[in-house]
């Protein structure tokens, strides 16, 4: 549409001329490549926190306290000061984090002194301005396995779901699990629309909660040693036939040991894992004759290595499926299968409800012919296709709200180099020379660098140090921080002046 890259003659392309049908947003997402963060005020004078992300609303800014107590909440207002001139040096009062940032409030979630914040841990319900945040006792590694408890996996004593609301900072509800195990790194909660599902890896239970417009967690079921409503019925019918049965044999003279129910049977959802491979492999052996060796070599040589699998990672795909990721204790798969769906089908591996529009433009190799070229670039570099698939399926499923939306990750806006920089919010090792993003329709345009760290670079480059990015979703605003074991973390703000 756009065949001018002047800002004031594409606005006048806008107006006189439509795109085509279903491609509006798009055209208007290329406004982006003329609205970038140009400059940055390096050293930003900051409060001590622990910064998490910006809401995808773009409406807060989520930080911790550093001693992992508090949360505290700021809207994001933009710098206010005028100058003339091309060039405006800023006064020092303007080169405050207050100066872009203006604090709400600050509650204490970690109310007792042994419970500390997830910091990797939130989730936001766009819709209702929900915040849900997670607090944990220390890990104890050495822990007995009762009650039905995975061998070698680690506890909590307590670990705590809370529901806030993000707009007045009330809290209003939480659910508690005692001396369980939840993945709290990376977002591992799973939210699609009101349906937040928390994987107990300990006790290998799914438990699926709604979460209401009155701000309540009511639990809506609990898949894993039962996956319908009336399994337990059946099971404690089947029960108490075995225990008659005892009953009758005794009286007749036969004595018999009294059946254990716990032990009789596997999890409702291993047995349903197991009929799945049974079936499979059994459908797939045309010759009926061979179906006995087939069933031999493929399933029960492979009986126990099944039985031995649980439950590591969830997503929802929609409101009606659920992706279950089983492993070993050690966590190694592969799954030829698997992968082909996910080169093919990418897009619907991101646990999240595409009704929310920002979602509809994160780039993935499914929608954008840049990324396909760069994940088809992985796949030759790797020294065999067993560790390409480890690879990519080492991250399914996806992590809940673990990609910003912003649209300087677009690729078929920029190029960056994702080894430094990428949609995925994780820490990344520190380089001295700035980020370079280079326009992909000009690719001999640099259109903005992002640089973490003070402006003329370490002084100290034995020190590993590590940089977060933290992108507004829509405005040109982001923030670069940078951390190391022997310096206070730095902190450089990048945006439009």
């Amino acid at each position: 549409m756009f065949r001018n890259s002047n800002i004031t003659a594409r606005l006048f392309d806008r107006q006189i001329s439509a795109p085509a049908p279903g491609t509006s947003v798009n055209c208007n997402r290329r406004f982006y490549e003329n609205l970038v963060p140009s400059h940055t005020i390096y050293d930003v004078e900051c409060p001590d926190l622990s910064f998490c992300k910006f809401t995808h609303d773009g409406r807060y800014l989520i930080t911790f306290s550093r001693n992992h107590q508090d949360l505290i909440v700021y809207r994001p207002t933009w710098l206010s000061y005028s100058c003339e001139g091309e060039v405006c040096d800023l006064p020092s009062k303007a080169r405050r984090f207050e100066s872009f940032f203006t604090q709400l409030y600050s509650v204490t979630l970690a109310s007792s002194g042994t419970d500390v914040i997830c910091k990797e841990f939130f989730l936001y319900m766009e819709g209702n301005q929900f915040g849900i945040f997670a607090t944990s006792t220390t890990q104890i590694q050495d822990t007995p396995a009762i009650g039905g408890a995975i061998q070698g996996v680690p506890s909590f004593e307590r670990i705590a779901f809370h529901l806030l609301r993000l707009e007045d900072g009330i809290v209003l509800d939480e659910k508690v699990f005692q001396n369980d195990y939840v993945n709290l790194n990376h977002d591992m909660g799973v939210l699609y629309d009101d349906l937040l599902a928390i994987v107990s890896i300990r006790y290998q239970r799914i438990q699926i909660l709604q979460i209401r417009e009155s701000g309540h967690l009511v639990d809506v079921r609990a898949l894993g040693a039962f996956c319908y409503e009336d399994d337990e019925l059946f099971l404690n019918s089947s029960s108490q036939c075995m225990h008659q049965l005892s009953e009758n044999h005794a009286e007749n003279g036969l004595h018999a040991n009294q059946p254990n129910p716990d032990s009789l049977f596997l999890s409702g959802i291993k047995q349903r894992l197991l009929s799945f491979i049974f079936r499979g492999i059994w459908n797939e052996e045309v010759d009926r004759s061979q179906t006995v060796q087939s069933m031999k070599k493929k399933f029960y040589f492979h009986f126990q290595d099944y039985v031995d699998l649980i439950i590591w990672k969830v997503q929802f795909l929609d409101r009606h499926h659920l992706l279950i990721k089983f492993g070993s204790v050690e966590g190694v798969n592969s799954a030829y299968e698997l992968c082909g769906l996910f080169e093919q089908f990418g897009d619907h591996f991101y646990s999240a409800s595409r009704n929310l529009l920002h979602l509809k433009f994160i780039s993935s190799h499914s929608n954008n012919i840049h990324a396909s070229d760069q994940l088809r670039i992985v796949k030759n570099k790797a020294s065999s296709s067993l560790q390409f698939i480890r690879k990519i399926l080492a991250s399914l499923p996806f992590s809940c709200q673990s990609q910003s939306p912003s649209p300087y990750f677009d690729h078929s806006l920029f190029r960056y180099d994702e080894k430094l920089i990428s949609a995925t919010e994780r820490h990344r090792t520190s380089v001295d020379h700035p980020i370079k993003f280079i326009s992909r329709r000009q690719p001999s345009v640099l259109k903005f660098k992002i640089k973490p760290g003070p402006e003329a670079g370490n002084v100290d480059n034995r020190t590993r140090k590590a940089s977060s990015f933290l992108f507004h979703p829509f405005l040109p605003l982001a923030l670069s921080i940078q951390q190391s074991m022997h310096f206070p973390p730095s902190m450089n703000i990048h945006y439009r002046q």
